[in-house]
């Protein structure tokens, strides 16, 4: 697969290995070789399994949507697969406008059934084509990375689960059915679940879920150790089936490469590929067939994909030291423009705050030496965090060690920002206080 970046930065995944404290309360190993596990997905087998599903479509009507041929025969590819290399498969049946869909549950034996990592994908095509990286791309990468877990005999932390998704095109049909039909404690087990739609785009973007903190920044980390920057995904956000775990509060994150929107000027210069053009012109479309993938994409992703489920399903279940208070909630920092904040309620906590409390900024901008950053106590006393240092790197994602002892820890704490100067822009995506 040969890419012109290093696939693995030892630095970084053990950064990775660290971070995973955010699922269900679990803090990370701290072994770093536990980070660096995770297999090489190899391209040839993914782009293979993409090539066994057009021939499906091209057998059954050039389609492989909900209640058609095509979608039966999809699903069964993948069962047969599954089945051979030791999972335990359901196949779920529900019934909508008058047809019989599918869902697949693939559980790999062992892990702890009360914490459970979740991967899914959708399989289902719209009726107007093959389908082939919406979602062949997603379907194909977990499978492989399912069937790169047997041949490891992984035995992580975590269970492991994998779902397909039947009639997504329809309205998120079968994850919902999944969902609702999961008993309230089976819910609470999982400890996050991992969406991919669209992971293979021709005209690609890499575009991270901003939904449970400690997933995205697994996807980060994974990514900044190719030294490829990522962008927060907005284009499906809350369109595909994460959406029904998210709903009933399971940790979600995921990958996209992007579907019709327009891949800008910007974007263009840091990934490649065609500004003013859509990231997936076929998108959608009869085009979208096993020519309609960029094979680099792809390979990076499942790549992820893999690192993410090594990663996330290592955690142990020591709990986590430190009360955290946090603020996912995007924030845009204007060009050149006003200061904006991001506030987090403190409460609970007695008297005063440490000589040591954690400050976790997760800035993502263009230039961050337009920036400065203070944390602004209740009070209103103003601690300064960075003042446009860094020149023309990307992103701030850095956690600061305050003295705020001559602070109450209790009331409003907020996360500064303002941009001093034009052209770049960005947002702030996340901001936390941990009290020890």
């Amino acid at each position: 697969m040969n890419l012109s970046v290093p696939r693995r930065v030892t630095a970084v995944a053990a950064l990775a290995a660290l971070a995973l404290a955010g699922l269900t309360g679990t803090s990370a190993s701290a072994d770093p070789a536990a980070a660096v596990a995770a297999p090489d997905i190899p391209l040839a087998n993914v782009k293979q399994h993409l090539a066994d599903l057009q021939s499906i479509a091209t057998a059954n009507g050039g389609n492989r949507a909900h209640g058609r041929t095509g979608y039966k025969a999809s699903i069964d590819f993948v069962k047969a697969k599954l089945d051979a290399a030791g999972y335990t498969t359901t196949l779920q049946q529900f019934s909508y406008n008058g047809a019989t869909g599918y869902n697949l549950i693939a559980d790999w034996p062992g892990g702890d059934p009360n914490q459970v990592l979740m991967s899914g994908s959708h399989l289902d095509s719209v009726t107007s084509g093959p389908g082939i990286n919406d979602n062949g791309s997603g379907s194909a990468a977990i499978l492989e990375t399912a069937l790169a877990v047997s041949r490891a005999q992984l035995q992580p932390t975590k269970h492991l689960r994998f779902g397909w998704w039947g009639a997504e095109e329809l309205g998120l049909v079968g994850s919902k059915y999944y969902v609702n039909n999961l008993p309230s404690t089976e819910r609470s087990k999982i400890s996050g679940y991992l969406n991919f739609d669209m992971i293979g785009s021709p005209n690609p973007g890499y575009f991270v879920y901003d939904d449970d903190p400690t997933i995205e920044q697994t996807f980060k980390d994974y990514y900044a150790g190719l030294g490829i920057p990522t962008e927060i995904e907005t284009e499906g956000d809350g369109r595909s089936d994460h959406a029904p775990f998210k709903n009933v509060g399971i940790p979600v994150g995921g990958l996209f490469s992007g579907a019709d929107y327009t891949k800008t000027s910007a974007q263009a210069q840091k990934w490649g590929g065609t500004a003013g053009q859509a990231f997936d012109r076929c998108y959608h479309s009869s085009c979208d067939t096993s020519a309609n993938i960029n094979d680099t994409a792809l390979d990076r992703n499942s790549d992820a994909i893999a690192y993410a489920i090594w990663n996330l399903s290592s955690g142990t279940t020591t709990p986590p030291t430190g009360t955290v208070f946090e603020n996912t909630a995007d924030v845009s920092i204007p060009d050149n423009g006003a200061a904006v904040t991001s506030t987090v309620n403190v409460t609970g906590i007695t008297g005063n705050a440490p000589s040591t409390l954690k400050v976790g900024v997760d800035i993502v901008h263009t230039y961050i030496g337009d920036l400065v950053v203070d944390l602004v106590a209740p009070d209103g006393s103003v601690y300064n965090l960075s003042n446009r240092a860094g020149g023309s790197a990307d992103n701030i994602n850095t956690t600061y060690t305050v003295n705020a002892s001559s602070e109450v820890a209790n009331g409003a704490w907020k996360l500064r920002v303002q941009d001093k100067a034009s052209i770049d822009t960005g947002y702030i995506s996340g901001f936390k206080l941990t009290f020890p």
